[in-house]
């Protein structure tokens, strides 16, 4: 067995460790540290299959975007453990019948999707209109297919993601009048300085008010 099949298995035990652990773990903040080894180590095994692109882009996005949110979240709120398994039990059958579906799918995908499949071939390099190798990079290809022949269904995905961006921004928009301070630029304008500032004659000097106990007391 050479290193790289080693690094694999290594990656792969790991990998089904965090995965146990997410779901095992009776902490919300130790099964969201549990998922980004998870991705973590999903990343590796994407780099170990010469997949740099899909790698990187699980790295930055997951770990640096998506997990680090999804950790604020959880540490922020204030989840009781004891409150969710109150209802352990009475949703179990559901949970049970959808977990070994899921199980079935996986298990027939693997056992009988990937054995008509050809063996990965080696893509020669590429040679542009002068004879010089270009080398072959799996990101370039991928994203030359991206926008030419799968163009139309990545804009489309963008204008959904566009639109959904701007609803979410909609709906956490509240604007309270109370407290909400704005400011109107046409009534700074107008503003003069007579309005602002008022002068009031007061006398230098005003004799002290004697109380009526101090009277008393003379």
């Amino acid at each position: 067995m050479d290193a790289k099949t080693g690094f694999f298995y290594f990656f792969s035990v790991v990998l089904l460790y965090s995965a146990l652990r997410v779901i095992t773990s009776r902490n919300p903040v130790h099964a969201v540290l549990h998922l980004i080894l998870g991705f973590s180590q999903a990343a590796a095994i994407w780099l170990l299959l010469k997949a740099e692109f899909l790698g990187i882009m699980l790295v930055v996005v997951y770990l640096g975007a998506v997990m680090v949110l999804f950790l604020f979240v959880v540490m922020m709120l204030d989840i009781r453990i004891d409150r969710l398994r109150e209802g352990f039990w009475k949703h179990f059958p559901v949970a049970a019948f959808v977990g070994a579906l899921v199980a079935l799918e996986m298990a027939v995908v693997l056992m009988g999707g990937f054995g008509a499949m050809d063996e990965a071939k080696p893509v020669a390099d590429l040679v542009n209109a002068q004879g010089q190798v270009i080398p072959y990079s799996n990101t370039q290809a991928l994203g030359r297919l991206m926008y030419t022949h799968y163009l139309f269904p990545i804009e489309v995905a963008a204008v959904i993601l566009l639109v959904a961006m701007i609803a979410a921004i909609a709906l956490t928009l509240r604007k309270r009048r109370d407290a909400t301070k704005t400011l109107d630029a046409a009534v700074q304008i107008r503003a003069r300085a007579q309005d602002r500032v008022s002068l009031v004659s007061m006398p230098a000097t005003k004799a002290a008010a004697v109380s009526a106990a101090g009277e008393e007391n003379k």
